[in-house]
């Protein structure tokens, strides 16, 4: 399926392993100009390099998502490198799971700051972009557990659910400037950052699952490019589960 995504200059965050990785390819193969993301330096320029080798335009450009006045100079980068910005994936995210009673304030800022703060900071500074552009596309990746909570995981579900409620609004008011906003959310994917949890975690997921699998990151990022084009142009403030029926 063409999405009539070619020559569109996306931005990805967290792009260097897992879901952001998939995505960034899947955009690179659609056939958009790239701007990848990530606080591991090398990884994500091996990641642009990769593209690159294939034919495509990418940057690596090494960035800690929180600091705000750091993705005012990311987008500018962005801007004056490959000419604008028309798509942002917010989907850098970590986990420092505990029990509320064992959750250090540090574990609980951390992961508040990656995967909410780093989202509003990206959106932020695309908006105005975006906004004199007269189209755009921003989608997040969030989670099931924002929407029903996960024992062990109050800062990632509240920062998950915090998301969710980000891009509600930002689908409110930047939908008259040709803006849509989405949010993905996944449940159980196989990633580096699954991949280190307990068999019994991924089993009781699994179990979850209706259709019999835990997700792959390309069924994450076949969505988002979907939400990306032009195909979708017609759906904003969504929240759709990319999760085999876990949540069901």
């Amino acid at each position: 399926m063409n999405l009539g995504l070619d020559g569109r200059v996306a931005l990805v965050t967290g792009a260097a392993k897992g879901i952001g990785r998939a995505v960034a390819r899947s955009l690179g193969r659609e056939g958009c100009d790239l701007a990848l993301v990530d606080l591991d330096g090398p990884a994500v320029e091996t990641l642009a390099r990769e593209i690159r080798d294939a034919g495509g335009t990418a940057l690596g450009i090494e960035a800690d998502v929180p600091n705000v006045a750091q993705a005012v100079q990311v987008i500018d980068e962005v801007r004056d490198e490959l000419g604008s910005l028309d798509i942002l994936v917010c989907n850098a995210g970590i986990g420092r799971d505990r029990v509320i009673w064992k959750m250090a304030e540090e574990d609980w800022d951390r992961v508040l700051d990656v995967n909410l703060k780093g989202c509003f900071a990206y959106a932020r500074a695309a908006a105005p972009v975006m906004r004199a552009g007269g189209w755009g596309r921003i989608v997040a990746t969030s989670s099931i557990n924002g929407l029903r909570g996960k024992f062990g995981q109050a800062n990632y579900a509240a920062s998950k659910a915090g998301m969710i409620g980000l891009c509600k609004t930002l689908a409110k008011e930047l939908g008259r400037f040709g803006v849509t906003v989405n949010v993905v959310a996944p449940g159980m994917v196989r990633t580096e950052m699954t991949e280190v949890l307990p068999a019994e975690v991924l089993e009781q997921a699994l179990a979850e699952t209706v259709l019999g699998r835990l997700a792959e990151p390309e069924d994450v990022a076949d969505v988002v490019g979907f939400l990306c084009s032009e195909r979708a142009r017609h759906v904003t403030g969504a929240v759709l589960k990319v999760d085999g029926g876990q949540y069901i």
